[in-house]
């Protein structure tokens, strides 16, 4: 685990950072612009954060790009964040020099064809990488992601006095990954919204009114210092 000095006294940097990445739409309409300018903001504030995360040396960070859920917004809308989508993987090689190991979660099955190819490409880019681990979770559920877990076990034939949480943790998006540490949410919510729901048994939460948008590396650096304040006691005394 990482750890640094500040102000005379050691602090202990999370191992893994999640963040729901809210209040795209709200902070587009508080300055009377569309739903569209809030994603293209929200999408900047994406890129410093991870990059700033790099920079501190966390090892992973899982951001909610696009939930099993936000198919049900207007197609206007789904389809300018895909297009989002689509800029910044087309850019991505022009951040191969940043060290950062990108791995996309969720059902990527329903994307279209040039994405999953993008996507595909991008990963395969920066498997190499020694530094962030960075997860994007596009079409991403936690009960779907449960769900798929459990028809593995059942396709693989597993029987029932075999089966541990490690059995389905090893069926998961995240296989292989530790479970989030921490979990921020922006935007003055207050709920999970089915997000890393089995990883994130243990995790702290923090959250802030700040607008995904608005959300800076300052902000990060606060909760970070709020973390470090938390008495992680997992159960025990």
């Amino acid at each position: 685990m990482f750890s640094f000095k500040k102000n005379k006294r050691e602090r202990i940097l999370p191992k893994h950072i999640a963040i729901i990445m809210d209040g795209n739409g709200r902070w587009a309409k508080k300055r009377s612009l569309p739903r569209s300018a809030g994603h293209i903001a929200g999408a900047k504030t994406f890129k410093n954060i991870a990059r700033y995360c790099n920079k501190i040396g966390l090892e992973y960070l899982t951001v909610y790009a696009f939930s099993t859920e936000n198919w049900k917004r207007p197609k206007e809308e789904v389809e300018n964040i895909m297009n989002l989508l689509r800029d910044y993987l087309k850019d991505a090689e022009n951040f191969k020099d940043e060290n950062i190991k990108v791995k996309f979660i969720g059902n990527l099955e329903p994307l279209a064809e040039d994405i999953k190819e993008l996507i595909k490409k991008d990963e395969d880019g920066s498997k190499d990488a020694t530094g962030l681990n960075l997860n994007i979770a596009i079409n991403y559920g936690g009960r779907d992601e449960i769900t798929n877990a459990v028809k593995k076990i059942v396709a693989e034939g597993i029987s029932q006095s075999e089966i541990t949480e490690q059995t389905i943790s090893d069926r998961l998006y995240t296989k292989g990954q530790p479970d989030p540490d921490f979990i921020i949410r922006p935007s003055g919510e207050y709920r999970l919204s089915n997000y890393l729901i089995w990883q994130s048994a243990y995790a702290e939460y923090w959250f802030s009114d700040v607008l995904w948008p608005d959300f800076k590396p300052k902000h990060l650096e606060k909760a970070i210092d709020d973390y470090n304040n938390r008495n992680r006691r997992f159960g025990g005394v």
